[in-house]
């Protein structure tokens, strides 16, 4: 079915790109900074605020919107919808568990990873990541792994769309030099990451495919810098990340 402007409810989609503005870097914001993020005039970002606000999903102090736990609702009702999260949760539990590090499962939505389930055995990062949460993919394991599955020339066109930003000095922020990484991934299967994300956060990520062989998702787990070399790591974490990968395997259909 063709879904033409006609059909669709422009004050919806206003409200929609509101929220997608607010985020682990930006949790509280002014009219100003969700006009500029949205690109909604000030006057439509200050209409979708107050309704949020009106109708409970923001909090408004007078100067900054805070979104509030309203609206998890909508998220959690998508989660809940998709059988992904509750297939690999147990599994990322037992995972955890055994290797006594966090693990992720995430998702890509455009030039973001979206966690989709979480086993956390210990805060690796200064802000809590939860089912829901979104980081860059240019600059994170999970990240790697979904950007290097795409078709090259679309991998290249998200980097490029905008500069990515350096979060730490480590980060690799030109797309030349991203996309070298992304064939690296492709070549040997999985991500690393030292500390490109947040200072003292290495993380390792392979992909999470279906019966068909199709990535799906990216498996992950979170590690604090410790006075190990990666040969070390690697040879303690990736094998147990590539028999879960296998496991997976061959119940997603």
């Amino acid at each position: 079915m063709s879904i033409t402007t006609r059909d669709t409810m422009g004050g919806l989609a206003k409200g929609l790109s509101v929220i997608e503005t607010f985020g682990v870097e930006k949790p509280r914001q002014t009219i100003s900074e969700v006009s500029a993020a949205s690109g909604l005039d000030r006057a439509t970002a200050r209409r979708c605020l107050l309704t949020l606000a009106h109708l409970g999903y923001a909090d408004y102090d007078g100067k900054f919107f805070t979104l509030n736990p309203r609206v998890l609702r909508l998220g959690t009702a998508c989660l809940a919808a998709m059988p992904l999260p509750q297939i690999v949760q147990p599994w990322l539990d037992q995972l955890s568990e055994t290797l006594g590090e966090s693990t992720s499962v995430s998702i890509l939505d455009d030039i973001e990873v979206v966690y989709i389930a979480r086993a956390a055995q210990r805060k690796v990062m200064s802000v809590s990541l939860m089912p829901g949460s979104r980081l860059p993919a240019y600059c994170t394991s999970m990240g790697r792994v979904l950007l290097a599955a795409l078709p090259e020339a679309e991998a290249r066109e998200r980097l490029e769309r905008a500069p990515p930003p350096a979060r730490t000095i480590h980060t690799l922020v030109e797309p030349a030099a991203i996309m070298a990484e992304l064939a690296r991934v492709r070549t040997q299967g999985y991500a690393q990451i030292d500390q490109e994300v947040e200072l003292g956060l290495r993380s390792i990520a392979v992909p999470v495919m279906d019966s068909r062989g199709k990535i799906v998702a990216a498996l992950n787990v979170g590690l604090p810098l410790r006075e190990e070399d990666w040969d070390a790591l690697m040879t303690r974490y990736l094998p147990p990340l590539l028999a879960l990968q296998g496991e997976l395997k061959k119940v997603l259909r």
